[in-house]
């Protein structure tokens, strides 16, 4: 009997076996990526009953794959390496893997990976969407490679799972936009600072407001340390970026009323890079902008995109109809897959 008929043997013997894998193996994670944590952030997180968390953690615990304390339930380096071990398992039983596929080819991009949840229901997803980020990151990162980084809450998710490793020690860590808002912490300058210090790598920052006037976008391209850096986006060798909806991306820049109205008359639903496009990916505007333009990451080898939530669905579904996109590497959640899959 071969693998295949075995698990067909077990399901029908045991049909909720799948079920309970799922279940724990969601239990489990989320205590790897949130911890230290408590059993009613798991009960929000994943909308299943006190019971059924109490005994699933006795049981996590006898086993030894988590550790409580005062401060909440961690998981264990053997809870870890039980996770990595059954990941293939569980993207199968869950039916991620097989929407992976469904959904790479609908956006006909180069690879889709899915983490269960939705970002705009669980925070906790967020991290998930990091952590798969880092590992790809990780995976296809070569010695030497200029790796370019944009702002935003999801791609600074990837700072909890960076580590010094051979081949990201020796990366150099750009940032592909001046500051956005006042929101220091997700911009692009602070984030390649600190993936940089995680890593041991070097970095380049680019400490300019995001949209400049012409006249002062013209003078500041000559400036030689931004030159430097404007340099280093003719060649960048992996481009890591997040994917916005076109009115939240258009308020977080303070964009003024006669800009707003303009999006919203154009039907613009998604932005990255500074450039706001509509359904069928046609762009419709785009912000005088210091930072890698759209050309420059088209050309990059390995392209990364780290977006999810149900709710920017539209806009992950209309960016990938923009020319160029399609050696994409998209990292999403069940909530915006399921959103496009449905549609």
């Amino acid at each position: 009997m071969n693998n295949e008929s075995q698990k067909e043997a077990v399901h029908l013997l045991v049909p909720e076996l799948s079920s309970i894998i799922q279940q724990r193996y969601r239990i489990l994670q989320t205590i790897a990526v949130a911890g230290p944590i408590g059993r009613r952030m798991i009960l929000d997180t994943l909308n299943i009953s006190e019971r059924t968390v109490r005994n699933e953690i006795t049981i996590l615990n006898d086993q030894q794959l988590i550790e409580t304390s005062q401060k909440g339930m961690i998981c264990t380096n053997k809870g870890y390496e039980i996770l990595e071990e059954l990941k293939e398992t569980f993207q199968e039983a869950s039916g991620l893997s097989l929407k992976e596929k469904k959904l790479a080819q609908i956006l006909d991009i180069k690879k889709v990976i899915i983490v269960p949840g939705d970002v705009n229901i669980e925070s906790s997803t967020t991290q998930l969407l990091g952590k798969e980020a880092s590992e790809y990151l990780t995976a296809v990162a070569k010695k030497d490679n200029t790796v370019a980084i944009t702002g935003g809450s999801t791609v600074a998710a990837l700072t909890s799972f960076l580590s010094p490793t051979k081949s990201l020690s020796a990366l150099t860590f750009i940032a592909a936009r001046g500051s956005l808002g006042n929101e220091m912490n997700l911009q692009a300058n602070t984030l390649v600072s600190q993936f940089a210090s995680k890593c041991g790598a070097e970095f380049r920052t680019l400490y300019l407001p995001e949209n400049l006037s012409e006249n002062a976008f013209a003078t500041m391209v000559k400036e030689p340390m931004v030159k430097e850096v404007l340099d280093f986006y003719d060649d960048i060798d992996i481009v890591i970026h997040g994917i916005g909806s076109a009115n939240e991306m258009a308020h977080r820049r303070n964009s003024n009323e006669a800009i707003i109205n303009m999006l919203n008359e154009k039907n613009a639903v998604g932005e990255a890079f500074g450039y706001y496009f509509d359904e069928t990916g046609e762009i419709i505007y785009r912000i005088n902008t210091i930072g890698i333009q759209l050309e420059q990451v088209k050309q990059s080898p390995h392209i990364v995109a780290v977006a999810g939530g149900s709710l920017k669905a539209k806009a992950i579904q209309a960016y990938f109809k923009i020319d160029g996109t399609k050696q994409t590497v998209l990292i999403t959640d069940e909530g915006a897959a399921n959103a496009i899959l449905e549609k």
